[in-house]
């Protein structure tokens, strides 16, 4: 099967209507997955700046739920084990954890790794970058 998602560089130029925004976990999802990631966070081997802003100890942030709600497009939060070949192909071009926008025939870095670390879990500076790349205020 041919992908028929092509990879934006960050920074290009090129601007289209967001489609979705999909946030890539540097994690396997499942519970063997999810498992790997706690031991690894304990022992310090493992990070992922995304988990940081959209989960607390235990659960999803009710601050996050909110926040995407209020969002002018849908958000898809997805493990690195449940990527089809387009994501696949934009994460491997980017690095996980990453925030992705799809807009037509094409993924788009929104948010980098160091960006989301940078970021400290917060929600709201999360969602400041979201729309300002949504209003295209700022450069992907």
């Amino acid at each position: 099967m041919t992908n028929r998602f092509r990879w934006l560089t960050p920074g290009s130029v090129e601007r289209m209507p967001v489609s979705e925004l999909v946030g890539v976990y540097d994690a396997d999802g499942g519970l063997l997955g999810e498992a790997a990631y706690v031991w690894g966070r304990v022992r310090g081997t493992r990070h992922c700046g995304l988990c940081d802003i959209t989960h607390a100890t235990v659960r999803r942030k009710r601050e996050w739920d909110e926040m995407v709600a209020t969002l002018p497009v849908p958000v898809r939060l997805l493990h690195l084990d449940e990527l089809d070949e387009g994501l696949r192909a934009a994460v491997a071009a980017s690095g996980a954890p990453v925030v992705l926008a799809r807009a037509e025939d094409a993924w788009q870095e929104v948010v980098s790794a160091r960006e989301l670390d940078g970021m400290e879990g917060s929600v709201r500076a999360f969602e400041v970058a979201v729309r300002r790349h949504l209003d295209g205020d700022g450069s992907a």
